[in-house]
């Protein structure tokens, strides 16, 4: 795991800061393992992890004025710099403006100014400290520095409404850890906090202007041309060595079953639009696209192109052979992973401690099999639908912006799959009636249905949009949850009502569709940890600031039409000159995917039985053991339940586990901090039990 951390402290709160760490207000001197000092005294920061050389860059212009960027950065060392000074004057929105997906901290005299991204994959961590703050890209190490507890309300708000902001707030699994939302920066000056905005949002009273769907869909290709340049035209600093002989295997075989990556650049290539779009236009850019070789010459390589095909499931025979079509690019590499039982969602149990728990932990080794056969530089399309996607709740956008003849298409899409003559009205009425709801409302009615465990929601082909119609709505692991625990989320919505400026300030479809982006980009940070192969780098270009930018700007009426997402893609391609696409492609695979994790289920049945024998949520008061056993096997023996609400609970137990197990710390100081264990991680007082106490 890679990442930042710093602090900003007050004149007296913090001394002896530099190469030999901090001194907190006890006396304590600490400093991160593995990290390497960018700048020291007043106000340190340190890079912490694996960094590439070409990931971390610092500009200076004076002893007091600099800026360090982390990360894939397209900028220059001068644009760097010229934007340090415009950031001297106070504008933020300009320092992440740049393509790549990277973080900057600005540093100018005495005031430290760390950004976060747009979507959420990047975020930043803060907490108070030896009369300062601290702060980090990641929670678990700020967890470590102040010995926090758990923080079991966000853990239970993250189970019962985890797409809801309102719920969860800016907290983070730790007490006393706090996350900065996305679209904002922390800004420090001598230790006192302030988070900023620095993203423009559409009025709620006013109408947005409509952009011209043709100069949209053009600035989508353009930022997403060069979000890929951006990887492409990065120094590669992946050492080109053979691991070994192992009879049979060429050099590239030789690193992928000894879980290396092949040097240069890959992509994931499905039926999918999104990850296939990437690897078209990765392909299709003058210049170096990547090396299955390894030689770095640059003349005549390939990009590595790696299709999953789960053995284990029917459905996938048709996605397989339009990516096989699209292989027959020449300056492609098609690669074929073939899974069976043992890369099926949760055949594999075991696996590395994550910052922050995430569904994904149940579906790791399923990734790791596809990516372990991927490039160093591998791109995947993560975060295409939640960015191009229109979001149910958009439909009371078009409402409330007064064009309801852009209801047509999407509502008609809605009949003929549902079969029923009544959907229209149906929609129409859900719409209409989250136009003119205030978001107070929304909260106070989510609140109500948590306090008294109302869970029935719309069924049918339409059940799934006219439920999202809604400002706010129960999570899938929310059924599962003890009354004590939805009473207390309950509990916190209340509380976000009475918060002033409430309210987001925006239309509702807008503002679920942000936060489902926010949800999904956090999952993918997860994963990236739950996967990380040494020396591999997973690029999500549809996650980058400039491209959700160029994404927000399209019309609705555009975003709303049936198969949206694909026609976007298909016209970016175009005009980047890639035009023979084989039928099909574009069309949706969620079928594959839920049988998979049926099969999952089954199969893993008696390990999940086990996992949930004495489990750590019911020890906290979260769930009834019996209660998930008896979800579970139902799950299993095909009851129609929400598997992603049962991926929710098997991965939040499954990370507890692993937090609680864990011995070590991400510091290094005292003799007392190097003893402590686990990691001064400590479960609340009787909520863990005696036994899975921290001591």
């Amino acid at each position: 795991m890679r990442w930042l951390v710093g602090w900003s402290s007050t004149a007296a709160g913090v001394s002896g800061i530099g190469t030999a760490g901090a001194t907190g207000s006890d006396g304590e001197t600490v400093h991160p393992v593995g990290s390497h000092l960018l700048w020291g005294d007043p106000d340190p920061l340190w890079a912490v992890g694996d960094w590439r050389p070409d990931e971390v860059r610092v500009v200076t212009v004076d002893a007091q004025t600099r800026i360090a960027v982390l990360g894939t950065c397209g900028a220059s060392d001068e644009q760097l710099r010229i934007g340090l000074l415009a950031a001297r004057g106070g504008a933020l929105r300009h320092l992440t403006a740049w393509s790549g997906a990277y973080t900057a901290v600005v540093q100018v005299g005495r005031r430290i100014t760390v950004g976060g991204d747009l979507a959420g994959a990047r975020p930043v961590f803060y907490t108070p400290w030896a009369g300062g703050t601290a702060y980090a890209t990641a929670a678990l190490p700020l967890a470590d520095l102040i010995e926090a507890n758990l923080d079991f309300g966000h853990l239970a708000a993250l189970l019962a409404a985890p797409d809801v902001p309102a719920a969860l707030h800016d907290s983070t699994p730790y007490e006393g850890v706090r996350r900065i939302p996305p679209g904002h920066a922390l800004i420090l000056r001598n230790g006192a906090r302030e988070i900023a905005g620095y993203e423009p949002v559409a009025s709620l009273a006013v109408a947005a202007p409509s952009a011209d769907p043709d100069s949209a869909v053009n600035a989508v290709r353009d930022a997403l041309v060069e979000a890929v340049r951006a990887r492409l035209s990065a120094p590669r600093h992946v050492p080109d060595i053979d691991p070994g002989p192992v009879p049979g295997m060429g050099p590239a075989e030789r690193r992928a079953a000894r879980g290396m990556p092949v040097p240069g650049i890959g992509a994931d290539l499905s039926g999918g639009p999104a990850s296939g779009t990437l690897a078209l236009l990765a392909a299709g850019l003058p210049g170096m696209p990547g090396t299955v070789l390894g030689h770095g010459t640059g003349a005549g390589e390939r990009l590595l192109a790696v299709t999953f095909n789960d053995l284990a499931v029917r459905g996938r025979e048709a996605e397989v052979e339009r990516a096989g079509t699209l292989a027959a690019n020449p300056r492609l590499h098609h690669v074929v992973v073939t899974g069976g039982e043992e890369t099926l969602p949760y055949a594999e149990l075991d696996g590395p401690l994550t910052d922050e728990p995430g569904p994904c932990l149940v579906t790791a080794a399923r990734h790791r099999a596809r990516l372990a056969a991927g490039s160093a530089d591998h791109f995947t399309g993560y975060g295409a639908r939640q960015v191009l996607d229109a979001h149910p709740a958009r439909l009371a956008d078009l409402l409330m912006d007064r064009k309801r003849r852009h209801l047509v298409r999407p509502v008609a899409a809605l009949t003929k799959a549902d079969g029923s003559v009544l959907v229209p009205a149906r929609v129409y009425g859900a719409a209409r009636k989250l136009a003119r709801t205030p978001y107070r409302v929304g909260l106070e009615m989510l609140a109500d249905r948590l306090m008294h465990q109302r869970f029935d929601e719309p069924g049918g082909a339409a059940g799934a949009s006219l439920a999202a119609l809604t400002w706010a709505r129960p999570g899938p692991a929310a059924r599962w949850l003890t009354g004590e625990a939805l009473a207390e989320v309950s509990v916190r919505l209340q509380g976000a009502t009475q918060r002033s400026g409430v309210g987001p300030g925006q239309h509702p479809g807008d503002f679920r569709a942000r936060a489902a982006l926010a949800r999904h980009a956090s999952d993918l940070r997860v994963l990236e940890q739950a996967v990380e192969i040494r020396s591999q780098r997973l690029h999500a270009p549809f996650l980058d600031n400039q491209v959700v930018r160029a994404c927000r700007a399209l019309p609705e009426a555009l975003r709303v039409r049936p198969g949206a997402r694909a026609e976007i893609l298909r016209t970016v391609l175009e005009g980047a000159g890639v035009s023979d696409l084989p039928p099909g492609w574009g069309a949706p695979s969620h079928a594959s995917s839920a049988a998979a994790t049926r099969t999952g289920l089954r199969v893993a049945a008696d390990s999940l039985m086990s996992l949930f024998g004495t489990p750590l949520l019911a020890q906290a008061g979260l769930v009834e053991a019996r209660v998930v056993r008896k979800a579970l096997r139902a799950a299993a023996e095909g009851e129609p339940l929400p598997l992603d609400g049962l991926a929710d609970l098997v991965s939040l137990e499954l990370w507890l586990g692993r937090l609680l197990a864990r011995r070590g710390t991400c510091w290094t100081g005292t003799p007392a901090r190097a003893r402590a264990v686990p990691a001064g991680i400590r479960p609340q007082r009787g909520a863990l039990g005696a036994g899975a106490s921290g001591g």
